[in-house]
């Protein structure tokens, strides 16, 4: 997919997968699947893959023992009917989940005019579900 910068240089490159290092690759990327109601993860080679909407794969990978997972920061853009979906999901699992980064407030954000929260997985990457870009209007409320 072609698409341009406001600098109007040519984008064209894409994301194609990265790695998720998880504790338990299957708790990990079931979990995601679940949350989600995406296609169950796919093995490919020693990673199991959870295909996403645009094409990209999260390859979830369990890492050597003697190397921790450090938590990383996903970020899911979604419609409001997907949001609508999962935060139910988040409240039926009765995930702890907060309006911004820094945990300081429960619940959901309106950030750019649209709705936004954080949340946990089981091996303490930061998952965030959002209903606008970052910058793209609106006013930032917890």
């Amino acid at each position: 997919m072609e698409a341009s910068n406001p600098e109007g240089f040519l984008l064209t490159i894409s994301l194609n997968h990265t790695i998720v290092a998880a504790e338990d690759k299957q708790h990990s990327a079931y979990f995601l699947t679940t949350l989600f109601g995406l296609p169950d993860p796919v093995p490919a080679g020693h990673f199991l893959a959870v295909q996403l909407a645009n094409g990209v794969t999260l390859d979830f990978a369990e890492p050597p023992p003697h190397v921790e997972v450090s938590p990383q920061h996903y970020a899911f853009l979604v419609s409001e009917d997907d949001f609508d979906t999962i935060y139910g999901r988040i409240l039926e699992q009765k995930l702890e989940h907060w309006a911004d980064p820094r945990q300081s407030a429960h619940g959901i954000n309106r950030n750019d005019g649209g709705r936004g929260t954080y949340f946990l997985d089981p091996s303490g990457h930061f998952l965030e579900i959002i209903t606008r870009p970052y910058g793209s209007g609106g006013q930032p409320t917890a």
